[in-house]
């Protein structure tokens, strides 16, 4: 038997798994201290069932994901939106090196992974799909550029790039915060006086329901701003297309994103809502996530799960290493540097998501780091997936 689900029941399926993964988190604590996302938990139950279901010839599941990549590229448009020159400019050489080390580890996760790939007697792309597209990337970048690694020959990219993803994600919890404390305590580091004077402000931001939020037509605003960034941004993708550039469908909208937000940020014309529409942004994310991973096709691992294996443990500690013995020392040696350092495995196994929760989880402990909480989130969160993106564009274009 075989249920073939449209795509507005296979979104509402998504919705259901969310719920479920935001009751599992509430009852196993372990999964929220390492900060995995409620639509992954809630996502990888709906993959299991779904799996066990064909094992068992109970009945096969047919997901309609057409609602997956507007969902994407809405997410990214938010990213874009929240690119502020003026925010870059403020801790611009910090900014700049960061982001510098962060792309010369992806060419790092690369190579790592087409080694680890061709060890295994497998194609070199399948090793920049489980690489930086992945680990740097995370799992929206990864999907992004999916289809284009199994237009090139990677069977089963989608599910290897969900998988790599999600199992960087949980290293990237697992490591980033005891690196930062064994980083502290050997230097013996803290934050300093008048850091600590600054806590209230420099902390991760916390979103209040203001006024603006809750009238319409911020709302509104906030929807219409992202709905012309993706669609002009749609158009800027296709003449990106059109001159052969092998880009996943967002990186227009996120383009366009980023031009709007400092237009207005010159302008005040549009006063756009950031905290709305990063939160819309989140919102579509998340959607996303659960409806991607209900889809991951577990069976179709098997035939990989050594390459993949070998390539994390590798990835992970180079990571590692780099962290100890270059970002800390090139990022100033500082408690500062140390906070960076662990923000820094976050995004590069995981997401910025799971940077920011590591930094997080540190300066409640030691104290405030405002220089870590500027540079971070600027590179992970936006500029690290332009390098990345014309990384594995180079590469795709290289080894196909």
């Amino acid at each position: 038997m075989t249920w073939s689900l449209d795509f507005i029941q296979t979104t509402a399926v998504g919705a259901i798994a969310l719920f479920v993964g935001v009751s599992i988190l509430r009852r196993m604590p372990v999964l929220r201290r390492y900060n995995i996302p409620a639509a992954v938990v809630g996502g990888l139950v709906v993959a299991i069932l779904v799996t066990v279901s064909r094992e068992f010839n109970v009945g096969t599941v047919k997901f309609d994901t057409t609602l997956q990549a507007p969902l994407m590229t809405a997410f990214f448009t938010s990213i874009g939106l929240s690119a502020s020159v003026g925010l870059l400019r403020a801790g611009t050489r910090q900014a700049l090196v960061f982001l510098a080390l962060a792309t010369f580890l992806a060419v790092i996760q690369s190579l790592i992974g087409i080694f680890t790939a061709v060890a295994f007697g497998e194609s070199p792309l399948l090793g920049v799909l489980m690489g930086p597209a992945a680990l740097t990337g995370g799992p929206a970048t990864a999907l992004a550029f999916a289809p284009q690694f199994a237009a090139a020959g990677v069977a089963s990219a989608e599910s290897v790039a969900i998988a790599a993803a999600m199992a960087g994600i949980v290293m990237g919890g697992l490591v980033g915060g005891p690196m930062v404390t064994r980083l502290l305590e050997h230097h013996q580091l803290h934050a300093s006086a008048a850091t600590a004077a600054e806590q209230t402000t420099t902390s991760v931001p916390v979103h209040s329901n203001s006024d603006e939020e809750s009238d319409l037509l911020a709302v509104l605003k906030g929807i219409s701003v992202l709905l012309i960034a993706m669609g002009i941004g749609s158009w800027l993708s296709g003449v990106m297309k059109s001159a052969d550039w092998t880009l996943p469908g967002y990186v227009g909208a996120m383009i366009m994103g980023a031009v709007i937000r400092n237009l207005d940020d010159q302008t005040r014309w549009l006063q756009i809502p950031h905290q709305l529409t990063e939160r819309i942004g989140v919102v579509c994310l998340t959607l996303f996530l659960a409806v991607a991973l209900m889809n991951l096709r577990l069976w179709e691992l098997t035939s990989i799960a050594a390459p993949l294996l070998v390539n994390l443990i590798i990835q992970v500690l180079a990571v590692a290493f780099f962290c100890w013995y270059v970002v800390f020392r090139v990022m100033g040696r500082d408690y500062d540097a140390a906070v960076m350092s662990g923000g820094f495995i976050g995004f590069m196994l995981g997401t910025t998501a799971n940077a920011m929760a590591v930094m997080h989880s540190v300066v409640q402990r030691y104290g405030p780091s405002p220089r870590a909480f500027l540079v971070a989130p600027i590179v992970g969160a936006f500029f690290i997936d332009f390098t990345n993106a014309l990384l594995i564009t180079g590469l795709l274009n290289l080894l196909s």
